[in-house]
């Protein structure tokens, strides 16, 4: 069980990096561009919140072949939506203040105005967001586990110690109650901190 936190663990948190990193940039790009560029990230992103995101990281996972990194990929594939339409508004907020004008007309750079302006004002909320999508991207992961397109034996999985546990669920249960305590413990721990961090790093509260 505490070997297998590292499996799960780590994988939840590369979910969330990945979807973090890609989701901010193409969200902060569409917002601060608009035109074209908008267009083309909303109208893909529009295009993937279409499908049901569970049902569509099965099918990207059944393709790419049943591993955790697979499994990683795939909800990552589907999950970056979110952050990318949150990097978005919030740049859509300040695009247009008088600060970010002053800069572009003072002569600084495009990459500048990004990481100097728009980046830091999207950060605070983005980081809150991240927080409490660690438990969800690890439910998401040991489900996939569980219908066997995530890890695969002998990866120690608490998704994967769910689904080999059923069978022997009457004569030892605690080989399925112990991996789904520590899934919701767990999952409960991130969504602690993440009301934790949204107290601290609110934007509303400056």
């Amino acid at each position: 069980m505490i070997y297998g936190t590292r499996t799960s663990l780590t994988a939840a948190l590369s979910v969330v990096a990945i979807i973090f990193v890609v989701g901010t940039i193409l969200g902060i790009l569409a917002g601060y561009f608009g035109g074209i560029v908008d267009t083309v990230i909303m109208r893909f992103s529009d295009m993937m919140v279409s499908f049901p995101g569970m049902v569509l990281a099965i099918a990207i996972a059944g393709i790419l072949g049943a591993s955790i990194q697979n499994a990683v990929l795939a909800i990552s594939m589907v999950s970056w939506t979110k952050y990318a339409r949150l990097a978005r508004s919030l740049v859509l907020k300040i695009r247009h203040r008088d600060y970010v004008a002053a800069a572009v007309v003072t002569g600084s750079k495009t990459p500048y105005i990004l990481l100097r302006y728009m980046l830091p004002n999207a950060l605070p909320t983005l980081i809150i967001t991240g927080a409490t999508d660690i438990g969800s991207m690890m439910l998401e992961l040991a489900g996939l586990s569980f219908l066997g397109f995530g890890a695969q034996a002998p990866t120690p999985e608490w998704g994967l110690m769910l689904n080999e546990g059923r069978a022997y669920m009457a004569a030892a249960p605690w080989l399925m109650i112990f991996p789904g305590l520590a899934i919701f413990l767990v999952v409960l721990v991130f969504n602690l901190f993440g009301d934790g961090l949204r107290d601290v790093l609110d934007p509303r509260d400056e």
